[in-house]
């Protein structure tokens, strides 16, 4: 992959410095807290409320066998996790997309990986998979390489005269990612399995409901290992805040790097897709946040953005079970409707290419 040159913007760019340490202490407190209190809502609420005191002996084990047992252990706990995971990882990755284009507008839904994940997972599904390969191992394999197709098509489209804005980069996700949507939609009807549309739906629009115990291995060992090793590359992303000359003087190959973490973010938003769908703009959304509260250092901005990440899909999951309850809600439909005006916003707040 090339080096490309992002476009600064008119202003200098100044990256927000480190938080104090008492204070993103008191943030990584306060994220916890939220999170552990928005689990147990949304271990207790639903279409069947549950009372406090029986998701408490659930969880500890002091319940016998009983209707509300099973409603927490096997059928909501799964899907909490899942979100936590699923929203960590999401968020995690969008940090890592502004940092490596420079712009703020980077996530994803909107750069088309996401939309290119679901294509190969749909493709895994109409073509089917043999020779002892499982399901489980095979959907996230495909989404793999449908994303990273789509991340380096939207690169080389979002790409010119060695410059990149923020506006090509959102037009060219867009595009990829409608040609992409109608691809996986025109596998399926070629194929002539109409009952796959179902499934097709659910990976377009998000959501958390076929989550199970046995599920959730892949991606949260995905997210353990990603976490870990982008927390070990803080260093090189906060260089590229530096813009690109900067940090290659200070001795960072930028192609390389920007190829090898290119990879590695396709691959943790493939997984995450094959599990819930394409949930958007929650990788917008909390390394915005993060960055505001705890500045813009990526030792410290991942771990608060992966919190935020992981509490706001729990908070939208519980909303997408209780909103139309017992009708369950997609919960991208929830991101969505939040994600688009925060968007719109932050595109009308710098309108410049919205740049780090």
């Amino acid at each position: 992959m090339t080096t490309t040159a992002v476009r600064p913007a008119r202003t200098p760019v100044r990256a927000q410095g480190p938080a104090h340490p008492a204070r993103y202490a008191l943030v990584v407190a306060g994220l916890l807290l939220a999170l552990g209190a928005a689990v147990l809502a949304a271990l207790a609420l639903g279409s069947v409320r549950v009372p406090p005191g029986q998701v408490l002996d659930a969880l500890t084990g002091r319940a016998g066998p009983s209707p509300y047992r099973t409603i927490v252990l096997d059928v909501r706990l799964p899907r909490v996790l899942l979100g936590i995971v699923v929203g960590a990882g999401l968020a995690v990755v969008g940090a890592v997309l502004q940092a490596l284009v420079r712009n703020r507008l980077a996530d994803p839904f909107l750069l088309g990986i996401s939309s290119g994940a679901s294509a190969g997972a749909v493709l895994v599904l109409v073509v089917g998979v043999g020779g002892g390969v499982t399901t489980t191992l095979a959907l996230p394999a495909g989404a793999f390489a449908g994303a990273l197709l789509a991340l380096v098509l939207v690169y080389a489209l979002a790409r010119r005269g060695g410059t990149m804005t923020g506006a090509r980069l959102v037009l060219a996700g867009v595009a990829v990612s409608y040609i992409l949507s109608a691809l996986a939609t025109l596998l399926l009807v070629v194929a002539g399995r109409p009952e796959q549309f179902q499934e097709a739906l659910y990976w377009s629009l998000g959501g958390l409901g076929s989550a199970r115990w046995d599920t959730l291995a892949l991606p949260a060992a995905v997210l353990t290992l990603g976490v870990g090793v982008l927390l070990a590359l803080a260093r090189p992303l906060d260089l590229l805040l530096t813009g690109e000359e900067g940090a290659t003087v200070l001795g960072l190959d930028t192609a390389r790097f920007r190829a090898g973490v290119f990879v590695l973010a396709s691959l943790v938003t493939a997984v995450m897709v094959a599990a819930s769908g394409a949930v958007g703009f929650v990788g917008l959304m909390a390394p915005h946040a993060a960055r505001l509260a705890v500045g813009a250092p990526h030792r410290r901005l991942l771990p608060v953005a992966a919190l935020g990440g992981a509490l706001a899909l729990v908070l939208a999951d519980l909303g997408a079970r209780t909103v139309a309850a017992p009708q369950d809600i997609p919960v991208g439909v929830l991101t969505a409707l939040t994600g688009g005006p925060f968007l719109l916003w932050l595109m009308r707040r710098r309108p410049e290419g919205t740049a780090l």
